[in-house]
């Protein structure tokens, strides 16, 4: 490295943990102190805007202690804003040993939280279907920005008033609705099977209830079919259904 890139590297290292990192010849304490608090204002200020419920629950003090550790310890690895986020919940999840102990339920929270920003940004076209077409005989299209999620806790229901003891399988069904408006739904096991299904964007409607019925060996086939109907209407009528384009394959 030249004169002027070693200068930047030690520089970067003292931003970014004063206490370990001298800083370079030249710079004052004062200026070098307005510019690690500025990033580090302006880094928080983007998470704050993503988990303002983990915040909240977890305290001022030990949100800094581990924004303040993120921004010592990380390497993040794309350069854009709107990405901090999904980069310190993968350090969140990701890192052995935390500064400070979390609830049990904060990482599952934290990306219950992450998961509407990402939706809300996530480029997508809107994919050719006929909106009124027969979900049942055609293959349902789901809308572009949607994520199938399983959790082991209830982390639509987390907050001020509600901090769960006991682990909680939860199924959500979270996606960006016509009007760009994220939105979620609470699934159960089958349901979400009936989506994860939808999302091959192979099988028509009633070939994909008749798989579940399969799965399940349900003694009368047509009855998980009518019910999957209605789920499919419900689906359709929430938004994340867009409609359904031809099938292609004969259903039994």
């Amino acid at each position: 490295m030249n004169a002027f890139q070693q200068f930047q590297f030690e520089f970067g290292r003292h931003v970014r943990d004063p206490r370990a990192n001298p800083r370079p010849p030249g710079v004052s304490a004062r200026r070098a102190g307005i510019y690690s608090e500025l990033l580090y204002n302006n880094l928080e200020g983007f998470l704050l805007a993503c988990f303002p419920v983990s915040h909240a629950l977890i305290g001022k003090r030990r949100w800094s202690r581990l924004v303040r550790t993120f921004f010592r310890e990380a390497r993040c690895h794309t350069p854009y804003f709107r990405e901090i986020p999904r980069e310190f919940l993968h350090w969140l999840t990701s890192t052995e040993t935390l500064p400070v102990a979390l609830p049990p339920w904060l990482p599952e929270l934290a990306h219950y939280e992450w998961v509407e920003l990402a939706l809300d940004v996530m480029e997508t076209q809107t994919p050719a279907c006929e909106p009124a077409a027969n979900l049942l005989d055609d293959v349902p299209v789901l809308a572009p920005a949607l994520m199938n999620l399983a959790y082991a806790w209830p982390v639509q229901r987390i907050g001020p008033d509600y901090r769960p003891r006991k682990p909680r399988a939860t199924q959500l069904l979270v996606y960006r609705d016509a009007a760009d408006a994220v939105q979620f739904i609470e699934l159960n096991p089958v349901s979400a099977r009936l989506v994860a299904l939808l999302q091959e964007g192979q099988s028509a409607g009633r070939a994909a209830c008749q798989a579940i019925a399969a799965e399940l060996a349900h003694p009368q086939p047509e009855a998980v079919v009518a019910h999957g109907a209605q789920l499919l209407e419900g689906l359709r009528a929430a938004g994340a259904i867009l409609g359904a384009k031809p099938c292609t394959e004969k259903t039994p």
